[in-house]
């Protein structure tokens, strides 16, 4: 394994000590396979980047983001993110954490309706 990586492998345990309460939140539904048995992974290497979650099955990212992705420079870091790892055959689902904190069963149907699309079941 490369260095870089190994650092990337470092940074994703690192990730997944110190979640965010959204993230926590989410992870507690997605591994209990509440998605029609869909299995997911937390803080998962992809590249140079980490996904928050991921449903290798499926080819499905998702990812929780918070207040600080709504600035120019994170719109654009998160377009050049999603774009890396559509080219590595991911689609990726963004979820805002107030919806995971207000409306998290509505979350969790757009997760399945994203899940559910990537095969057109």
């Amino acid at each position: 394994m490369r260095e870089a990586e190994k650092q990337t492998v470092k940074r994703a345990r690192a990730l997944r000590r110190t979640m965010t309460r959204a993230e926590v939140i989410l992870w507690q539904n997605l591994r209990r396979q509440n998605l029609v048995g869909f299995k997911f992974r937390r803080q998962v290497p992809v590249g140079p980047f980490i996904a928050d979650f991921a449903c290798v099955e499926r080819r499905l990212i998702i990812e929780v983001d918070g207040e600080t992705h709504s600035t120019d420079d994170e719109i654009t870091r998160d377009q050049k993110r999603t774009v890396f790892l559509g080219g590595q055959g991911w689609r990726v689902h963004r979820v805002w954490n107030t919806d995971i904190y207000d409306n998290l069963d509505g979350v969790l149907d757009g997760i399945l309706y994203q899940l559910r699309q990537v095969h057109g079941d």
